[in-house]
């Protein structure tokens, strides 16, 4: 990854997805006032081993960061990366849609930027004891904080076969949902789900050949929909945008990286709500208060290149898109024509 040395990346076991590219949607935001950012605020709502943000930091001395993350151990990992910055670098132990009281409680009452990096983290992914990753035998666990009570062997342990199979409809976009489900509930009849490498033997006897030799890895939907539902992602997805969007300063940008299709439709449903004007069709002025508050930056999903993605694997799902605020509640038309630019 430019802009990431090699040492860094290997001791902290993970290189940021497109980090050149966030910080490029990023700095026009956060360079506002100052060319190397002082008096401006980011807030990191995922940030997971910090990689994203420690580039941005470097190359804005004068930024001050706020950085959430609902993973200890993320940030333990984080507070030890991002030590040097001293106290521009503030962190936060909660669920980004938690982002306002966050703020609230660090006294800002806007911000300049704020980065979103959604799903699993290539640490969590990475920590094989903590049952993310379907390639290793590990406990069934998949819970982003520990102080949580749900794991994905409670869920195919105790949810019905409609409730199981609609989460792996759902969120893993499963074609055999109710197939599958059949199957986990005969099994745990026999004994409880315990670790992966069961489960994955489950999907592989159950998801037919010819699909199994198109369609992928077998376990590959299933672990995400669990994953879903044991973190409720979707929910607090849903909930972090719109809010997010309120603590925008005028001027101010989020960018979020998406690695799955329902990811994106959330954030595509919420950008384009965001930048609709309410004026009536056929008016050639907008009316008071109908002006749109804010504008695309990213024209669609931006995805990554090909050299992105042999540097970095892992960016080959992703879909980025960002915003910015460009007028404060109450305005009528703070550019003159609206959004019509």
């Amino acid at each position: 990854m430019i802009g990431v040395s090699e040492s860094t990346s290997s001791e902290h076991g993970h290189v940021p997805v497109l980090a050149d590219r966030m910080f490029e949607l990023l700095r026009p935001a956060l360079t506002r006032g100052n060319a190397d950012g002082s008096g401006a605020v980011l807030i990191d709502g995922t940030l997971g081993a910090g990689g994203h943000t420690e580039l941005i930091l470097t190359r804005l001395p004068g930024l001050t960061v706020h950085g959430i993350d609902r993973d200890e151990h993320a940030l333990e990992i984080a507070t030890q990366r991002l030590a040097p910055f001293g106290e521009r670098m503030h962190f936060h132990h909660a669920r980004y849609d938690e982002i306002g009281d966050v703020a609230a409680a660090a006294g800002l009452a806007e911000v300049d930027g704020i980065l979103l990096d959604l799903g699993v983290s290539s640490m969590q992914l990475d920590q094989a004891e903590r049952g993310f990753a379907y390639a290793v035998d590990a406990p069934l666990d998949m819970r982003m904080n520990d102080d949580d009570e749900l794991t994905a062997a409670d869920i195919l342990n105790t949810y019905d076969h409609g409730a199981l199979a609609r989460v792996l409809s759902e969120y893993g976009e499963e074609r055999f949902a109710g197939k599958i489900a059949s199957a986990v509930l005969r099994a745990r009849e026999q004994e409880p789900f315990t670790t992966s490498g069961r489960l994955v033997e489950l999907l592989y006897a159950t998801i037919p050949a010819a699909t199994r030799r198109t369609g992928g890895h077998p376990a590959k939907r299933t672990f995400q929909a669990l994953r879903i539902e044991v973190n409720r992602e979707l929910d607090s997805l849903r909930a972090v945008v719109p809010a997010s969007l309120e603590l925008l300063a005028v001027g101010g940008r989020l960018a979020v990286m998406s690695y799955q299709s329902l990811e994106d439709r959330i954030v595509k449903r919420d950008f384009a709500q965001a930048v609709r004007n309410t004026t009536p069709a056929g008016l050639p002025v907008d009316l008071p208060g109908t002006a749109a508050k804010f504008a695309l930056i990213t024209r669609g999903a931006e995805q990554a290149n090909e050299q992105e993605r042999h540097e970095n694997p892992r960016s080959a799902p992703v879909r980025v898109r960002a915003i910015e605020r460009i007028g404060a509640a109450g305005d009528g038309d703070p550019a003159g024509e609206g959004n019509r630019r």
